[in-house]
């Protein structure tokens, strides 16, 4: 009987290896994309209002900081015609709205890390004045 016990928990044993390793390569975090410091200028947009509705400017800024209290995303519209999207390195991430709201339809200068990815642009801000 405890042979057969033995057998029984060995054979367990066995049939549960891939699944360890699985949960192990699981675990492997990917390497993190490589950034490179910027300095942008552009605008601070209403993503929604400016691609739907095109938009923009001083009689909108009041709208662009109502919808970021809804969640709706802001970011660069950089003078190069690039859209820089804010991400965090905290984890979770947190929002960036909070940071951008006060500079709402307003042209900005930000220096920070930027990451290239798919045809996107993000970036975490380090530093982010009125321009």
């Amino acid at each position: 009987m405890l042979k057969r016990t033995l057998m029984g928990v060995g054979a367990a044993a066995l049939l549960a290896l891939p699944s360890m390793a699985q949960a192990q390569d699981m675990m492997k975090m990917p390497k993190a994309p490589e950034g490179h410091k910027a300095t942008i200028t552009g605008t601070v947009i209403d993503v929604s209002c400016k691609f739907r509705h095109n938009l923009t400017g001083d009689g909108h800024r009041m709208c662009a900081q109502v919808c970021a209290d809804k969640g709706i995303p802001l970011a660069i519209l950089g003078s190069d015609g690039k859209l820089y999207m804010p991400i965090t390195d905290a984890m979770p991430g947190d929002g960036s709205n909070a940071q951008l709201k006060p500079f709402a339809e307003q042209k900005v200068r930000i220096r920070g890390m930027v990451y290239d990815a798919g045809g996107a642009n993000a970036v975490v801000i380090t530093e982010i004045k009125k321009a």
